[in-house]
Protein backbone atom coordinates (compact mmCIF):
# COMPACT_ATOMS: atom_id res chain seq x y z
CA UNK A 1 0.00 0.00 0.00
CA UNK A 2 3.01 2.32 -0.16
CA UNK A 3 1.81 3.30 -3.64
CA UNK A 4 -1.30 4.78 -1.92
CA UNK A 5 0.69 7.00 0.45
CA UNK A 6 -1.15 10.32 0.73
CA UNK A 7 -4.08 9.15 -1.42
CA UNK A 8 -6.68 10.09 1.20
CA UNK A 9 -5.57 11.94 4.32
CA UNK A 10 -7.44 13.56 7.22
CA UNK A 11 -10.39 11.12 7.21
CA UNK A 12 -11.84 8.73 9.79
CA UNK A 13 -11.16 5.02 9.27
CA UNK A 14 -14.35 3.79 7.60
CA UNK A 15 -14.69 6.80 5.28
CA UNK A 16 -11.03 6.40 4.38
CA UNK A 17 -11.62 2.71 3.57
CA UNK A 18 -15.05 2.79 1.94
CA UNK A 19 -14.73 6.00 -0.09
CA UNK A 20 -11.09 5.90 -1.15
CA UNK A 21 -8.97 2.83 -0.40
CA UNK A 22 -11.38 0.04 -1.31
CA UNK A 23 -12.41 1.72 -4.57
CA UNK A 24 -8.74 2.13 -5.46
CA UNK A 25 -8.04 -1.51 -4.66
CA UNK A 26 -11.15 -3.33 -5.85
CA UNK A 27 -12.59 -1.20 -8.65
CA UNK A 28 -9.16 -0.52 -10.12
CA UNK A 29 -8.31 -4.20 -9.56
CA UNK A 30 -4.94 -4.02 -7.83
CA UNK A 31 -2.48 -6.18 -9.76
CA UNK A 32 0.49 -8.33 -8.78
CA UNK A 33 2.84 -5.82 -10.45
CA UNK A 34 1.66 -2.94 -8.26
CA UNK A 35 2.03 -5.14 -5.16
CA UNK A 36 5.59 -5.92 -6.21
CA UNK A 37 6.45 -2.27 -6.88
CA UNK A 38 4.82 -1.11 -3.65
CA UNK A 39 6.68 -3.73 -1.62
CA UNK A 40 10.03 -2.77 -3.16
CA UNK A 41 9.37 0.86 -2.31
CA UNK A 42 8.41 -0.13 1.25
CA UNK A 43 11.51 -2.30 1.64
CA UNK A 44 13.77 0.57 0.63
CA UNK A 45 12.07 2.86 3.16
CA UNK A 46 12.18 0.25 5.94
CA UNK A 47 15.82 -0.69 5.40
CA UNK A 48 16.87 2.96 5.54
CA UNK A 49 15.00 3.16 8.85
CA UNK A 50 16.69 0.13 10.40
CA UNK A 51 13.89 -2.41 9.86
CA UNK A 52 15.10 -5.93 9.05
CA UNK A 53 11.85 -7.94 9.15
CA UNK A 54 8.22 -7.09 8.40
CA UNK A 55 4.83 -8.76 8.63
CA UNK A 56 2.52 -8.07 5.71
CA UNK A 57 -1.18 -8.69 4.92
CA UNK A 58 -2.31 -7.85 1.41
CA UNK A 59 -3.46 -9.10 -2.00
CA UNK A 60 -0.97 -11.05 -4.15
CA UNK A 61 1.31 -12.11 -1.27
CA UNK A 62 3.53 -14.00 -3.70
CA UNK A 63 4.48 -10.75 -5.42
CA UNK A 64 5.27 -9.16 -2.05
CA UNK A 65 7.35 -12.19 -1.04
CA UNK A 66 9.50 -12.09 -4.16
CA UNK A 67 10.02 -8.33 -3.82
CA UNK A 68 11.10 -8.72 -0.19
CA UNK A 69 13.62 -11.39 -1.12
CA UNK A 70 14.89 -9.22 -3.98
CA UNK A 71 15.56 -6.53 -1.39
CA UNK A 72 17.16 -9.07 0.97
CA UNK A 73 14.65 -8.55 3.80
CA UNK A 74 13.13 -11.07 6.16
CA UNK A 75 9.34 -11.35 5.77
CA UNK A 76 6.47 -12.93 7.69
CA UNK A 77 3.84 -13.16 5.00
CA UNK A 78 0.10 -13.08 5.66
CA UNK A 79 -2.06 -15.57 3.77
CA UNK A 80 -4.80 -12.98 3.25
CA UNK A 81 -8.50 -13.89 3.51
CA UNK A 82 -11.59 -11.81 2.70
CA UNK A 83 -15.19 -12.82 2.25
CA UNK A 84 -15.49 -10.66 -0.87
CA UNK A 85 -13.86 -11.26 -4.28
CA UNK A 86 -10.90 -9.31 -5.62
CA UNK A 87 -8.46 -9.52 -8.49
CA UNK A 88 -6.49 -11.95 -6.31
CA UNK A 89 -9.16 -14.26 -4.85
CA UNK A 90 -12.73 -15.31 -5.69
CA UNK A 91 -13.92 -16.35 -2.22
CA UNK A 92 -12.50 -17.39 1.18
CA UNK A 93 -11.67 -20.91 0.01
CA UNK A 94 -9.80 -19.54 -3.00
CA UNK A 95 -7.81 -17.10 -0.84
CA UNK A 96 -6.88 -19.91 1.55
CA UNK A 97 -5.93 -22.35 -1.21
CA UNK A 98 -3.63 -19.81 -2.85
CA UNK A 99 -2.05 -18.84 0.45
CA UNK A 100 -1.37 -22.43 1.47
CA UNK A 101 0.11 -23.24 -1.95
CA UNK A 102 2.48 -20.28 -1.55
CA UNK A 103 3.45 -21.50 1.92
CA UNK A 104 4.16 -24.99 0.59
CA UNK A 105 6.43 -23.49 -2.06
CA UNK A 106 8.45 -21.19 0.23
CA UNK A 107 8.18 -22.57 3.76
CA UNK A 108 11.79 -23.81 3.84
CA UNK A 109 13.34 -20.48 2.83
CA UNK A 110 15.37 -19.09 5.76
CA UNK A 111 14.05 -15.52 5.34
CA UNK A 112 10.37 -16.44 4.94
CA UNK A 113 7.64 -17.39 7.41
CA UNK A 114 3.86 -17.29 7.20
CA UNK A 115 0.70 -16.51 9.13
CA UNK A 116 -2.98 -16.82 8.31
CA UNK A 117 -4.42 -13.34 7.76
CA UNK A 118 -8.20 -12.91 7.95
CA UNK A 119 -8.47 -9.18 7.35
CA UNK A 120 -10.93 -8.03 10.04
CA UNK A 121 -14.29 -8.82 11.68
CA UNK A 122 -16.00 -6.40 9.29
CA UNK A 123 -14.67 -8.15 6.14
CA UNK A 124 -14.61 -11.81 7.26
CA UNK A 125 -17.64 -13.86 8.33
CA UNK A 126 -17.98 -16.00 11.44
CA UNK A 127 -18.03 -19.12 9.26
CA UNK A 128 -14.71 -18.18 7.66
CA UNK A 129 -13.17 -17.44 11.05
CA UNK A 130 -14.18 -20.94 12.14
CA UNK A 131 -12.34 -22.47 9.15
CA UNK A 132 -9.25 -20.35 9.81
CA UNK A 133 -9.12 -21.31 13.50
CA UNK A 134 -9.11 -25.01 12.61
CA UNK A 135 -6.56 -24.51 9.84
CA UNK A 136 -4.21 -22.49 12.07
CA UNK A 137 -4.11 -25.36 14.56
CA UNK A 138 -3.48 -27.89 11.79
CA UNK A 139 -0.59 -26.07 10.09
CA UNK A 140 0.75 -24.41 13.27
CA UNK A 141 0.99 -20.79 12.11
CA UNK A 142 0.00 -17.53 13.83
CA UNK A 143 -3.20 -15.67 12.93
CA UNK A 144 -2.81 -11.99 11.99
CA UNK A 145 -6.02 -9.91 12.18
CA UNK A 146 -7.06 -6.28 12.55
CA UNK A 147 -8.99 -6.52 15.80
CA UNK A 148 -10.78 -4.18 18.26
CA UNK A 149 -9.68 -1.26 16.12
CA UNK A 150 -12.74 0.98 16.44
CA UNK A 151 -15.84 1.31 18.57
CA UNK A 152 -17.97 0.52 15.48
CA UNK A 153 -16.16 -2.79 15.14
CA UNK A 154 -16.87 -3.60 18.79
CA UNK A 155 -20.57 -2.92 18.18
CA UNK A 156 -20.52 -5.21 15.13
CA UNK A 157 -19.02 -8.04 17.17
CA UNK A 158 -21.64 -7.48 19.87
CA UNK A 159 -24.48 -7.75 17.33
CA UNK A 160 -22.98 -10.96 15.95
CA UNK A 161 -22.68 -12.40 19.41
CA UNK A 162 -26.32 -11.61 20.19
CA UNK A 163 -27.38 -13.37 16.99
CA UNK A 164 -25.32 -16.44 17.85
CA UNK A 165 -26.74 -19.28 19.94
CA UNK A 166 -26.84 -18.59 23.66
CA UNK A 167 -23.41 -19.09 25.21
CA UNK A 168 -21.59 -19.47 21.90
CA UNK A 169 -18.83 -16.92 21.24
CA UNK A 170 -18.59 -15.09 17.95
CA UNK A 171 -16.41 -17.18 15.66
CA UNK A 172 -13.86 -14.38 15.30
CA UNK A 173 -12.71 -15.36 18.78
CA UNK A 174 -12.13 -18.96 17.78
CA UNK A 175 -8.73 -17.67 16.64
CA UNK A 176 -7.79 -16.31 20.08
CA UNK A 177 -4.87 -17.61 22.08
CA UNK A 178 -1.07 -17.50 22.01
CA UNK A 179 -0.92 -17.61 18.20
CA UNK A 180 -3.12 -14.55 17.66
CA UNK A 181 -1.46 -11.36 16.39
CA UNK A 182 -4.10 -8.81 17.38
CA UNK A 183 -3.23 -5.76 15.28
CA UNK A 184 -4.38 -2.37 16.63
CA UNK A 185 -6.26 -3.80 19.68
CA UNK A 186 -6.98 -0.34 21.02
CA UNK A 187 -10.34 -1.10 22.63
CA UNK A 188 -9.69 -3.78 25.22
CA UNK A 189 -11.64 -2.40 28.17
CA UNK A 190 -15.14 -1.43 27.18
CA UNK A 191 -18.31 -1.43 29.17
CA UNK A 192 -19.16 -5.05 29.85
CA UNK A 193 -21.26 -5.97 26.79
CA UNK A 194 -20.86 -9.30 25.00
CA UNK A 195 -18.03 -8.13 22.73
CA UNK A 196 -16.12 -6.68 25.66
CA UNK A 197 -16.55 -9.95 27.49
CA UNK A 198 -14.97 -11.70 24.53
CA UNK A 199 -11.89 -9.53 25.05
CA UNK A 200 -10.91 -11.87 27.87
CA UNK A 201 -10.55 -14.61 25.28
CA UNK A 202 -7.42 -12.90 23.99
CA UNK A 203 -5.56 -14.96 26.57
CA UNK A 204 -1.86 -14.88 25.73
CA UNK A 205 -2.41 -13.23 22.35
CA UNK A 206 -0.01 -10.41 21.54
CA UNK A 207 -1.59 -7.04 20.78
CA UNK A 208 0.42 -5.06 18.21
CA UNK A 209 -0.22 -1.31 18.32
CA UNK A 210 0.32 1.24 15.53
CA UNK A 211 0.12 4.59 17.36
CA UNK A 212 0.54 6.94 14.39
CA UNK A 213 -2.04 5.21 12.19
CA UNK A 214 -4.45 5.08 15.11
CA UNK A 215 -4.15 8.78 15.82
CA UNK A 216 -4.29 9.74 12.16
CA UNK A 217 -7.51 7.77 11.51
CA UNK A 218 -8.89 8.49 15.00
CA UNK A 219 -9.50 4.81 15.66
CA UNK A 220 -9.48 5.38 19.44
CA UNK A 221 -7.07 4.92 22.32
CA UNK A 222 -5.88 2.25 24.70
CA UNK A 223 -6.79 2.20 28.34
CA UNK A 224 -3.86 3.17 30.56
CA UNK A 225 -3.03 -0.38 31.67
CA UNK A 226 -2.93 -1.70 28.12
CA UNK A 227 -0.80 1.17 26.89
CA UNK A 228 1.70 0.61 29.66
CA UNK A 229 2.05 -3.09 28.83
CA UNK A 230 2.36 -2.81 25.04
CA UNK A 231 3.56 -6.15 23.66
CA UNK A 232 4.72 -5.14 20.19
CA UNK A 233 4.80 -2.07 17.97
CA UNK A 234 4.13 -1.79 14.25
CA UNK A 235 3.55 0.94 11.69
CA UNK A 236 0.52 -0.22 9.67
CA UNK A 237 0.80 0.52 5.95
CA UNK A 238 2.06 3.73 4.39
CA UNK A 239 -1.46 4.55 3.14
CA UNK A 240 -2.79 4.80 6.70
CA UNK A 241 0.36 6.04 8.41
CA UNK A 242 2.32 7.77 5.63
CA UNK A 243 5.65 6.61 7.19
CA UNK A 244 7.05 3.14 7.83
CA UNK A 245 9.07 4.62 10.65
CA UNK A 246 9.63 2.47 13.75
CA UNK A 247 11.59 5.19 15.55
CA UNK A 248 8.58 7.50 15.33
CA UNK A 249 6.28 4.68 16.50
CA UNK A 250 8.46 3.88 19.53
CA UNK A 251 8.51 7.49 20.64
CA UNK A 252 4.80 8.05 20.11
CA UNK A 253 3.85 4.77 21.82
CA UNK A 254 5.88 5.72 24.90
CA UNK A 255 4.46 9.25 25.04
CA UNK A 256 0.85 8.17 24.49
CA UNK A 257 1.17 5.51 27.18
CA UNK A 258 2.26 8.17 29.67
CA UNK A 259 -0.52 10.54 28.64
CA UNK A 260 -3.29 7.93 28.80
CA UNK A 261 -2.06 6.36 32.04
CA UNK A 262 -1.19 9.77 33.56
CA UNK A 263 2.03 8.15 34.68
CA UNK A 264 5.49 9.29 33.56
CA UNK A 265 6.83 5.78 34.23
CA UNK A 266 4.36 4.05 31.88
CA UNK A 267 6.09 2.29 28.95
CA UNK A 268 9.64 3.47 29.69
CA UNK A 269 12.25 3.62 26.94
CA UNK A 270 13.59 0.10 27.47
CA UNK A 271 10.05 -1.35 27.23
CA UNK A 272 9.30 0.61 24.05
CA UNK A 273 12.55 -0.58 22.46
CA UNK A 274 11.80 -4.17 23.45
CA UNK A 275 8.30 -3.91 21.95
CA UNK A 276 9.78 -2.66 18.68
CA UNK A 277 12.33 -5.49 18.48
CA UNK A 278 11.94 -8.68 20.50
CA UNK A 279 8.23 -8.00 21.02
CA UNK A 280 7.60 -8.06 17.29
CA UNK A 281 9.67 -11.21 16.86
CA UNK A 282 7.69 -12.88 19.65
CA UNK A 283 4.36 -11.93 18.08
CA UNK A 284 5.47 -13.57 14.84
CA UNK A 285 6.74 -16.71 16.58
CA UNK A 286 10.30 -15.86 15.51
CA UNK A 287 11.82 -14.88 18.87
CA UNK A 288 14.06 -17.96 18.95
CA UNK A 289 15.70 -16.76 15.72
CA UNK A 290 15.60 -12.95 15.71
CA UNK A 291 14.68 -9.91 17.79
CA UNK A 292 17.69 -9.64 20.12
CA UNK A 293 21.47 -9.80 19.88
CA UNK A 294 22.15 -13.27 21.25
CA UNK A 295 24.67 -15.92 20.20
CA UNK A 296 23.00 -18.39 17.87
CA UNK A 297 20.37 -15.99 16.55
CA UNK A 298 20.44 -14.56 13.03
CA UNK A 299 22.57 -11.44 12.54
CA UNK A 300 19.66 -9.11 11.80
CA UNK A 301 21.17 -5.84 13.00
CA UNK A 302 20.86 -2.08 12.69
CA UNK A 303 23.55 0.44 13.63
CA UNK A 304 22.53 3.93 14.76
CA UNK A 305 25.01 6.79 14.70
CA UNK A 306 24.50 8.75 17.93
CA UNK A 307 26.33 11.86 16.76
CA UNK A 308 25.49 15.43 15.88
CA UNK A 309 24.13 18.38 17.87
CA UNK A 310 20.59 16.97 18.00
CA UNK A 311 21.90 13.89 19.86
CA UNK A 312 24.35 15.61 22.15
CA UNK A 313 25.02 15.10 24.97
CA UNK A 314 24.14 11.44 25.41
CA UNK A 315 23.68 10.26 28.99
CA UNK A 316 21.75 7.09 28.13
CA UNK A 317 22.04 5.57 24.62
CA UNK A 318 18.94 3.43 25.12
CA UNK A 319 16.82 6.42 26.08
CA UNK A 320 18.24 8.33 23.11
CA UNK A 321 17.12 5.58 20.71
CA UNK A 322 13.50 6.11 21.78
CA UNK A 323 13.23 9.82 22.57
CA UNK A 324 15.90 11.60 20.52
CA UNK A 325 17.19 9.54 17.56
CA UNK A 326 15.29 9.08 14.30
CA UNK A 327 15.52 6.81 11.29
CA UNK A 328 17.80 9.36 9.64
CA UNK A 329 20.49 8.30 12.13
CA UNK A 330 20.53 4.67 10.97
CA UNK A 331 23.88 4.08 9.28
CA UNK A 332 24.07 0.34 8.56
CA UNK A 333 21.70 -2.64 8.36
CA UNK A 334 22.35 -6.35 8.10
CA UNK A 335 19.88 -9.18 7.49
CA UNK A 336 21.13 -12.70 8.17
CA UNK A 337 24.65 -11.25 8.19
CA UNK A 338 24.32 -9.62 4.77
CA UNK A 339 24.93 -5.88 4.76
CA UNK A 340 22.03 -4.20 2.97
CA UNK A 341 22.68 -0.60 4.05
CA UNK A 342 26.14 0.97 4.41
CA UNK A 343 26.68 4.52 5.64
CA UNK A 344 23.05 5.29 4.89
CA UNK A 345 23.11 4.09 1.29
CA UNK A 346 22.52 0.80 -0.49
CA UNK A 347 25.96 -0.70 -1.24
CA UNK A 348 24.58 -2.71 -4.17
CA UNK A 349 22.18 -0.54 -6.14
CA UNK A 350 20.78 -3.61 -7.88
CA UNK A 351 19.67 -5.05 -4.52
CA UNK A 352 16.96 -2.37 -4.25
CA UNK A 353 16.02 -1.86 -7.93
CA UNK A 354 14.02 1.34 -7.61
CA UNK A 355 15.47 3.18 -10.58
CA UNK A 356 12.68 2.12 -12.92
CA UNK A 357 9.89 2.15 -10.32
CA UNK A 358 6.82 4.01 -11.56
CA UNK A 359 4.91 5.30 -8.53
CA UNK A 360 2.38 7.41 -10.44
Amino acid sequence: MSLMRGLADDLPLMRWLEEHIWPAEIEARVAASSCSDGTLLACAEMLRGGVTCFNDMYFFPGAALEAALEAGMRVSLGMIVFDFPSAYGADPDDYLAKGLALRDQWREHPLVSFCLAPHAPYTVSDATFGKIAKLAAEVDVPVHIHLHETEDEIATLARRARRAAAGAPASAWACSGPGLIAVHAVHLDDGGDRAAGETRRLGRALPVVQPEARERLRAGGEDGGRAASTSAIGTDGAASNNRLDMFAEMRLAALLAKAVARDAEALPAHAALRAATLGGATALGLDARIGSIVAGKAADLAAVRLAGPELSPCYDPLSHLVYAAGREHVSDVWVAGQRLLQDGTFPDASSIPLQGLDTR
